[in-house]
C-alpha cells in the first residue's frame, strides 16, 4: 500500500509539469534545443520518402575488426554508412570507462560527434544494472522498479546512476559546439520477462511512474537534446491494447517502437514476417492517432544465412508502412562466450552470403542511408 501511495504521488507531481497534448513534429521537451526540434520535425518529413537504416555500434567494430578509423561493415559492403547509429549506456552507472559491450565511452563520444557532423542520427539504449540486487540488467526480481521510485530503498542510488548518465550525455557535442540530439530508448523490451523493468515483475502503474520520473529528472539536469522512444519486444504483444498497456501518455513519448528478431528458417521465418507485419501495423496506427514517429528499434537474423533476407524477408515484413527507421543489432563476430560459441552478427559484411542482396536493398528508393539523410540536413 505504501508503495502504491508513493507511486501515485510521484505520478501526480510529474504530470503537473507537463502539458496534456502534443502536436505532430513537436518534441515532448518544451525546452528542447533548436537542433533537437529540427531533427524531430524533419524525421516526420523524411518518413514520407522512406525509412532510415541503422546499425548498433556501427563505427566501433565489425566482423574481424575493431576501432579502425572511418570503417563500418555497412560501408564495406555498400560504400556508404548507415543513417542511424545505435549505442548503449550500460555501465555508465558504475562510471566504467567502457560500456557493457566493451566500447570505451571516450571513443563513443567521438563517434557520436562524427555522426552528427555528417548529418546522421544517434540513438541510445541503456542496459542499466539492477540497483536492488547489484547484478546486471537481466536480473529480474520482484520489486526492483518500486525500489528506485521516489521513497524507494534504492531511489538515491538510482538518482546517482542517472547523474552519471546525464553527465556523459551532456558532453555529447558536435563540432559546432551544440548538444547532439539523441533518440533515447530507456527501459526497452519491457513486454518480455528478462530485464528488471519488464512487465512480469513490474505493474503498468510502476512502469509509467519510472518513465515519467526519468524524463523529468533528465530535464532537470539540463538535458534538452533527448527524443524519447517507447519500446516493446514482440513478446506478449498481440493487439494494440497490449502495446499501449504501459504507455506513459502522449506528453511523455516521442516515438513508438518494438524489437523483434528472427530465430531460424522455415516456420520461424514465416513467424518473423507475420509478427513483424502485425506489429508494424499496430505502431503505424498508434503513431498516426497519437502524432508520433514509429520505428523497429532492434531487429535481425543472426549471421543472416538466407541470401535474400534483405530484399525479400525484411522488405516483405515492413511492407508499405511509413516507419522512421529500422536498426539492426551489432556485428560482434566470433563470440566464444555464447552457448554454443558462434558467429554473432546481424548486418552484412563482405563475406556474408547476403552481401549482394544487401547492395540491392541499399539501392531501393525507400531505404535511406547516410548519403540520403546528409542531403536532407536533419538538424536545420
Amino acid at each position: 500500500m505504501k508503495n502504491k501511495i508513493i507511486i501515485m504521488l510521484a505520478v501526480s507531481l510529474t504530470i503537473s509539469c507537463k502539458s496534456v497534448s502534443q502536436t505532430a513534429g513537436t518534441p515532448i521537451d518544451k525546452k528542447a534545443t533548436k537542433e533537437t526540434v529540427a531533427l524531430y520535425k524533419n524525421l516526420f518529413r523524411l518518413k514520407e520518402k522512406g525509412y532510415m537504416f541503422g546499425h548498433q555500434d556501427a563505427l566501433a567494430y565489425g566482423v574481424e575488426w575493431k576501432y579502425e578509423e572511418g570503417r563500418s561493415d555497412i560501408k564495406d559492403v555498400t560504400g556508404d554508412y548507415p543513417a542511424v547509429y545505435g549505442w548503449d549506456l550500460g555501465r555508465i552507472e558504475n562510471q566504467s570507462d567502457k560500456d557493457l559491450d566493451g566500447v570505451p565511452f571516450d571513443k563513443m563520444r567521438e563517434f557520436i560527434k562524427q555522426v552528427y557532423d555528417r548529418g546522421g542520427v544517434n540513438t541510445f539504449s541503456w542496459h542499466v544494472n539492477n540497483p536492488l540486487s547489484g547484478k546486471d540488467a537481466w536480473d529480474n526480481p520482484e520489486g526492483t522498479v518500486a525500489s528506485v521510485l521516489p521513497g524507494g530503498s534504492q531511489h538515491e542510488k538510482f538518482k546517482g546512476w542517472m547523474d552519471n548518465a546525464a553527465e556523459f550525455l551532456l558532453t555529447l557535442k558536435g563540432s559546432d559546439g551544440k548538444p547532439v540530439p539523441i533518440l533515447f530508448r530507456p527501459y526497452h523490451e519491457f513486454t518480455g520477462d528478462w530485464f528488471w523493468w519488464c512487465k512480469n515483475t513490474t505493474s503498468a502503474e510502476q512502469f509509467k511512474a519510472l518513465w515519467k520520473f526519468t524524463v523529468q529528472y533528465f530535464e532537470s539536469k539540463g538535458l534538452h537534446n533527448l527524443i524519447y522512444v517507447y519500446n516493446t519486444s514482440d513478446a506478449n504483444v498481440q493487439t494494440e491494447a497490449d502495446f499501449m498497456e504501459y504507455y506513459p501518455g502522449d506528453e511523455w513519448v516521442d516515438v513508438v517502437s518494438f524489437d523483434i528478431y528472427q530465430g531460424g528458417d522455415g516456420e520461424k521465418q514465416d513467424k518473423f514476417v507475420a509478427d513483424t507485419k502485425r506489429l508494424v501495423t499496430i505502431i503505424d496506427k498508434v503513431a498516426k492517432e497519437h502524432n508520433k514517429l514509429s520505428a523497429i528499434a532492434e531487429t535481425g537474423y543472426e549471421a543472416i544465412p538466407y541470401s535474400k533476407w534483405w530484399t525479400e524477408t525484411l522488405t516483405n515484413a515492413i511492407g508499405d508502412k511509413k516507419i522512421s527507421y529500422v536498426l539492426l543489432w551489432r556485428n560482434h563476430g566470433w563470440n566464444e562466450h555464447m552457448n554454443p560459441p558462434r558467429m554473432h552478427y546481424y548486418a552484412p559484411y563482405p563475406k556474408n552470403v547476403s552481401a549482394d542482396d544487401f547492395k540491392l536493398y541499399y539501392k531501393k528508393s525507400n531505404t535511406l542511408f547516410q548519403k540520403d539523410v546528409t542531403k536532407f540536413k536533419l538538424y536545420k
